[in-house]
């Protein structure tokens, strides 16, 4: 078991002590000093970082795969207690407030506001991962066309990672999963299932909102297909990612108005596997990503892009993530055509399933469309744009 294991155990047999004794039991001094010892041997010079983001825990930027699904780690999550940064230097009794306060806030007694979820004990800093405000505030009917507050946070979050990822080469999986389980707390802010998309007013601002709407729409239809909770979380992330190749095609072809030369067809034909190979590179468990970048251009009847050498069947999420990517394309208004109304673009989906789209999806899609109301979140005007780009499908 290496140190960071061990410390979260610790910490998990400390809170348990805490429900079980009274403050001062030598039981209880027990688990504490076991856990603050724990500390020490895994705390780096540069302190220690923890994630917990639904039944993924994460130290650093690292998945841990031996603590998936562990009961605490899922507990912490669900009560906003989703990252916690620990500098080295810390003491004992910082330890045991810290612990305290968890005890404190799993079993409901502390203050569920956003100031108090944002904890510094010394050397201990907690709180929420990329969610920006509350979408159970919008009190207005279901036919209600915006949700209030705008997702302001997420949508800088994926400017910042998509101009990371095309710096470095490399996508920071950390930010791409807080992205999405942010995404995923503001779809069930209210009693019920909202789909919190975000309507293009810049042409430019369209491979951040695409990128987040595939990524909500994904999610919702797996949710609605019966997917277990760490698929949601997947396809969500593969359908965040979809498109991450296009940050390797020259500006001046994604913003281009009119037709495409074949040269630069084939510049943007290459975004698929272009999105796979950057996916692929980074360190993670990303794989399904990777495919879903690879083949969600892909049509059922072998069509599309890349060019398949051998004719097979496309995964699952990507012909999933393949119908929410076409459906917010033809929702959106480009510079060369307006934007499709909601009927006409679950007409043509309909229209193209057999063919282009795996029928059951496309089934279940309009489904959920017809039986979960929308409402559109809108990037302020003040936003300043990432990119330059309108991109193509």
């Amino acid at each position: 078991m290496n140190d960071p294991v061990r410390f979260l155990h610790a910490v998990g047999r400390a809170l348990s002590a805490l429900t079980l004794y009274s403050p001062g039991h030598p039981a209880l001094a027990r688990a504490v000093d076991a856990a603050y010892g724990a500390l020490l041997d895994c705390c780096p010079a540069g302190g220690l970082v923890l994630t917990f983001l639904g039944d993924e825990v994460i130290v650093g930027a690292e998945p841990v795969r031996e603590l998936r699904g562990w009961e605490w780690g899922v507990r912490l999550s669900a009560a906003g207690i989703q990252r916690v940064e620990i500098a080295a230097g810390v003491e004992r009794g910082e330890v045991e407030r810290w612990l305290t306060d968890l005890a404190a806030r799993l079993a409901g007694l502390a203050a569920d506001t956003s100031e108090a979820r944002q904890l510094v004990q010394g050397h201990i800093r907690m709180g929420g991962v990329g969610l920006s405000g509350d979408a159970a505030a919008a009190a207005a009917g279901p036919h209600e066309a915006t949700l209030e507050p705008t997702l302001h946070e997420e949508a800088d979050a994926m400017r910042w990672l998509q101009t990371e990822a095309a710096a470095t080469g490399v996508v920071p999986i950390l930010e791409a999963e807080a992205l999405v389980q942010a995404l995923s707390l503001a779809m069930h802010a209210d009693r019920d299932l909202i789909l919190p998309l975000l309507r293009l007013k810049e042409f430019d601002q369209y491979t951040t909102t695409h990128a987040l709407n595939v990524a909500v729409l994904s999610m919702a239809l797996a949710e609605h297909l019966g997917c277990t909770k760490s698929e949601v979380r997947a396809y969500g992330v593969a359908g965040l990612l979809h498109d991450i190749g296009k940050i390797r095609i020259p500006i001046e072809v994604l913003t281009k108005p009119g037709a495409l030369t074949p040269d630069e067809r084939a510049i943007m034909n290459r975004h698929p596997a272009d999105g796979a190979r950057l996916i692929l590179a980074t360190r993670g468990e990303l794989d399904l990503a990777a495919v879903v970048a690879y083949e969600h251009h892909i049509m059922l009847n072998g069509g599309g892009y890349p060019a398949l050498h051998f004719p097979r069947a496309c995964h699952h999420a990507s012909r999933l993530v393949h119908v929410c990517d076409v459906y917010d394309a033809l929702r959106t208004h480009r510079p060369y055509r307006d934007a499709w109304s909601a009927d006409a673009t679950l007409a043509y989906l309909q229209a193209r399933a057999g063919t282009e789209f795996d029928p059951a999806i496309v089934s279940a899609f309009i489904r959920m469309m017809q039986t979960c109301e929308p409402r559109i979140a809108e990037l302020p005007d003040e936003h300043v744009p990432f990119l330059a780009a309108v991109a193509r499908s």
